[in-house]
């Protein structure tokens, strides 16, 4: 019984750790134009912050392997605390954009770190991809609820002390990780004669290299969604409150296909190839505008909820538990690369070209690389059976 309670808890922290941090998600441009920061700035200190979580991401992997888990999911979350009380206390946006890019840095340490523990409570990739699709889950349902109580709170109360509020409970919630969660220490063994996988023997794995492909691609497609719909819908002459519900229909497509748990049954990287290719038929359909606009946004969160999971039960099932860390750490790098490359390219190209076929490209470049790795490394295994 006592394994379930532990994996209850790690799943408890995620799911707080998800609503605190989305609920600042409304009020930060705002909260930085109030302290004078103009929009061009404002994308700076996002991009900044992207680019600090990337780099953290990249460090984190090794020391996370090296130390543990626990330790670096319970201190980010108390740093983060106090820097997002510091949020409130700054008088400028130059202040500003240091605590946010330092925020940005301690929290890189934070998602592998927790991914790599909630790895250590599967003894099989079913059980992984189960373990990863309920975490999918309640991050889905954090996503669609906090940005609502972060608007409510924001304009009730004021930003600097939402502020003080999201840091205090992040502070709390650094209290419940510290008595609450545990390693797994009976599943995860770690052999002190291997060889500690390097940042350069994780890239060398053929098939973590795709995956990391299928991630970029992926966050790619996610970011062009994020910094897009709103045009999309402005340039159809929808209201704002239009793309509110076009990303909530985002976030019950994935919610949906996030209780199918019976695909977890499926090997991951048939998932992987399957979610990309859906999520490029979907832009194509944006493109063309073959479908009614809701449509392709409720089958792209669809399909991005097959790919989350299933992202995550390819790399435990193709590195052993001690080399966990560092391929989480570089996947959440690979997240950030894709999110900032789309949010740049977007910005270019959006009166040039149509951003969506921009994706659509990116996605199927990379299906049909993926497509190519799979066939090279069914020779290869295929030609040493047979030798």
């Amino acid at each position: 019984m006592r394994q379930p309670l532990e994996k209850t808890h790690i799943f408890i922290v995620m799911f707080c750790i998800s609503l605190i941090m989305s609920i600042q998600s409304p009020i930060f441009a705002p909260y930085a134009a109030k302290l004078g920061a103009s929009s061009v700035l404002i994308g700076i200190m996002m991009s900044l912050s992207s680019f600090m979580n990337l780099t953290g991401n990249l460090i984190a992997g090794p020391l996370v392997d090296r130390f543990g888990k626990k330790v670096f999911i319970t201190l980010p979350i108390f740093l983060s605390g106090a820097l997002f009380i510091a949020h409130g206390l700054v008088s400028d946006s130059a202040s500003l954009l240091v605590v946010r890019s330092l925020n940005g840095f301690s929290l890189a340490f934070l998602i592998p770190a927790a991914l790599a523990l909630l790895s250590g409570y599967a003894q099989n990739s079913q059980q992984q991809g189960k373990n990863m699709a309920i975490n999918g889950i309640l991050g889905t349902i954090a996503s669609i609820i906090a940005p609502l109580v972060g608007g409510l709170v924001g304009s009730a109360i004021g930003y600097e002390n939402t502020y003080y509020i999201i840091g205090t409970a992040l502070l709390l919630v650094g209290v419940y990780t510290t008595y609450f969660l545990r390693e797994n220490e009976s599943i995860v063994v770690v052999n002190h004669h291997a060889k500690p996988l390097s940042l350069y023997r994780i890239l060398q794995i053929v098939p973590l290299r795709m995956v990391f492909l299928t991630a970029f691609a992926l966050m790619y497609i996610h970011g062009v969604i994020i910094y897009e719909v709103p045009y999309l819908a402005v340039e159809q002459g929808l209201s704002t409150a239009i793309t509110g519900i076009l990303f909530s229909l985002f976030g019950m497509g994935t919610f949906f296909s996030l209780l199918l748990f019976f695909l977890n049954r499926f090997d991951p990287m048939k998932r992987l190839i399957f979610g990309l290719f859906g999520m490029c038929v979907s832009l194509f359909t944006l493109v063309s505008d073959l479908l009614f606009l809701p449509v392709p946004i409720f089958l792209l969160g669809f399909f991005f909820g097959i790919m989350m999971p299933a992202m995550a039960t390819a790399i435990t099932d193709a590195v052993s538990n001690e080399g966990h860390g560092r391929a989480f750490g570089v996947m959440s790098a690979v997240y950030s690369i894709g999110m900032i490359m789309s949010s740049f390219v977007t910005g270019v190209v959006r009166d040039v070209v149509s951003p969506y076929f921009v994706a659509f490209l990116v996605g199927m470049v990379v299906l049909t690389i993926i497509g190519y790795s799979r066939i090279q490394l069914k020779a290869t295994s295929a030609s040493g059976a047979s030798a």
